[in-house]
């Protein structure tokens, strides 16, 4: 979900900062040859040079979203890096890392620090994945990218977004008349897009993409596995479904634009379908992350994890369908 906001950004010139890497030993363990490798860190990171953000976008909710969060493990290879109110996830390798998700321009600093929280480096993260074209989400791409050099990846109306860094023009919540030299997100040209159900690998990792248009014509669910042992989950990053828009939007068609609501009723009915045994969404409160964390914090030897929920993604595709459903009734009722 995104809330527009107007602001003009400066695009400071990129300090190079050089620092003499530390020697550190990394163990890493492999499990048998069908699971996902996982990287376990055994020793300190290396120092490494310091992320330059781009200035801060603001926003009614920023404050909010971008609050510290600790990281933490979700299962096997999978962490959460984001801030308080926005999502990323980070999926890790011997061979390097994927990180889903890079939320607001001054995101970027808070998930680099988590990322290093945890042990890893963030200069190992070789590709970077896209939900969905507003700045709530790609706002920190141009600078992870800048300074991993990690190739970033979406669909291809995500592409478009990020290429002239603001939602395209069919995007319910695009402003109908943007003015000259505003910014919503900082732009980032060459990102590959993936077509529906193509798969993207780094190392043992693989993690396909499921277009889910409708709250953006852009919007991306990931999903993949992680293992512990023998056992493996099917991990989903659940893009938005929600009915956001703009003023003087209408999902059921008008003003030139045509009808969307067969073609979001699809992508709905598409996501409860996913294998799905442990959910995330884009802004962690859609999913009920920090009630799971709690809940994960009381629990004693041999109780269910929380955060494992096969019922997840049906649960939240029949709320979706009831909120896009309420839509058309009331754009309907205008007419």
């Amino acid at each position: 979900m995104m809330q527009m906001s107007r602001r003009v950004s400066a695009r400071p010139a990129l300090v190079a900062l050089s620092i003499t890497a530390l020697t550190a030993i990394t163990a890493f363990t492999f499990e048998a040859p069908r699971l996902h490798a996982q990287a376990r860190p055994t020793a300190p990171v290396p120092a490494q040079p310091a992320l330059v953000p781009d200035p801060p976008h603001v926003c009614t909710n920023c404050a909010e979203w971008n609050a510290p969060r600790q990281p933490f493990k979700l299962y096997g290879n999978t962490y959460f890096v984001g801030p308080g109110g926005l999502s990323a996830l980070l999926i890790t390798s011997p061979q390097g890392h994927i990180l889903v998700d890079a939320g607001l321009e001054q995101s970027a600093a808070v998930i680099d620090a988590n990322i290093r929280a945890l042990g890893f480096k963030t200069t190992d993260v070789k590709l970077i994945l896209t939900s969905h074209g507003h700045f709530d989400h790609v706002g920190g791409v141009h600078a992870l990218a800048r300074y991993t050099k990690a190739e970033v990846v979406g669909s291809p109306q995500t592409a478009r977004a990020l290429a002239i860094g603001a939602p395209t023009p069919d995007d319910p919540q695009a402003p109908p008349t943007p003015p000259p030299g505003v910014d919503y997100f900082p732009a980032h040209e060459g990102v590959r897009g993936v077509k529906d159900g193509e798969t993207v690998r780094v190392g043992p990792l693989s993690v396909t993409a499921h277009h889910v248009p409708g709250h953006t014509p852009g919007a991306t669910t990931w999903t993949w596995q992680s293992c512990e042992g023998s056992r493996c989950l099917n991990m989903v990053y659940a893009d938005s479904l929600s009915t956001v828009a703009s003023d003087g939007f209408r999902f059921t068609g008008g003003n030139g634009r045509p009808s969307i609501v067969e073609s979001f009723r699809a992508s709905i009915t598409k996501f409860g379908a996913l294998p799905c045994d442990i959910m995330v969404s884009t802004h962690p409160s859609m999913s009920n992350l920090d009630e799971k964390l709690k809940k994960r914090a009381t629990v004693k030897p041999g109780d269910p994890d929380p955060f494992i929920d096969p019922g997840a993604c049906k649960a939240l595709a029949a709320a979706s369908m009831k909120s896009l459903e309420d839509r058309v009734k009331q754009e309907r009722a205008k007419r």
